[in-house]
């Protein structure tokens, strides 16, 4: 590829999770991936990592955490990763006999910031309570073994609600917090967990327009929206998790679309964050 083409192609800084699968369809399915891998490259990395490839510009387009977003980046509309209830790959597991009101240590995976942005809002402004937050291996049983809680995200939160016996047999009973439903229940909105964001100064000649991204995104979850028997044949072998469970997860737990009360969400969220000292302020969000 010459130089001057591949300046053109904005680079795609995405995830390898289940959750954001029917976003990539397009990207990683014929017949429009060969058409859209010429004005896009994609590399794939950790939730927490996409924001920081952005403002280090190391890439110009990524679904970053909404933890993450900034005055510098602008929120593209249309997508979203978000749940209006029960999400259930954000799990907190509280250890018997201990509440939110009395956990003292949480062993956090620290793959999402927003998520761990999250547990705290719960934790300070709802529980009334500071525990200490111990970044640690998505190991439910070693985590519980060492404080009395514990958080997963992700995949490995969806594969422990599956083994959540065997679990407690060895670790002694415990409650499961989903924490979009906590936050649902407290605010009536979503729970959104990220966007796709961008560096503006990336848009324009030679490369995309901002009305051509919004389209390619927009027809990429479309188009993965109806191909969800698919997504679930091809993760099944990827993911210890029955097809069942897969296609509820992609169909009922996780809402794709950033409507007007998933804004306001964030919104809320940016302010909750800062009130309790998690996050810096977010004035305004800042959208393409």
């Amino acid at each position: 590829m010459n130089t001057s083409s591949s300046h053109s192609m904005l680079r795609v800084a995405a995830i390898n999770f289940l959750n954001p699968a029917p976003l990539m369809w397009d990207f990683e399915h014929a017949p429009l991936a060969a058409e859209l891998a010429t004005n896009y490259s994609l590399h794939y990395t950790q939730p927490s990592q996409c924001a920081a490839e952005l403002l280090a510009n190391r890439a110009d387009l990524g679904l970053i955490p909404i933890a993450s977003l900034t005055p510098e980046l602008a929120v593209v509309p249309g997508c979203t990763i978000a749940s209006l209830d029960e999400v259930r790959s954000i799990q907190l597991i509280v250890k018997s006999p201990h509440t939110l009101s009395t956990v003292k240590t949480v062993s956090a995976d620290t793959a999402s910031r927003s998520s761990l942005a999250y547990a705290e809002i719960l934790f300070r402004k709802f529980a009334n309570n500071h525990p200490a937050f111990l970044p640690a291996q998505a190991d439910p049983v070693a985590m519980l073994q060492q404080t009395d809680a514990a958080i997963l995200i992700g995949d490995p939160a969806l594969l422990a609600l599956e083994r959540r016996e065997q679990i407690e047999a060895e670790v002694g009973p415990c409650e499961w917090f989903d924490l979009a439903h906590e936050w649902h229940t407290r605010t009536g909105l979503p729970w959104v967990a990220a966007v796709w964001a961008v560096r503006p100064e990336a848009l324009g000649p030679p490369r995309l327009t901002a009305a051509k991204l919004v389209e390619d995104l927009e027809a990429s979850r479309n188009h993965g929206l109806l191909h969800i028997e698919e997504l679930v044949e091809q993760w099944t072998p990827r993911i210890d998790l029955s097809p069942k469970v897969i296609r509820h997860y992609l169909s009922h737990n996780i809402h794709y679309v950033l409507n007007t009360d998933c804004i306001r969400a964030i919104k809320l969220f940016r302010q909750y964050a800062a009130e309790v000292d998690v996050l810096p302020a977010l004035p305004d969000l800042r959208f393409l």
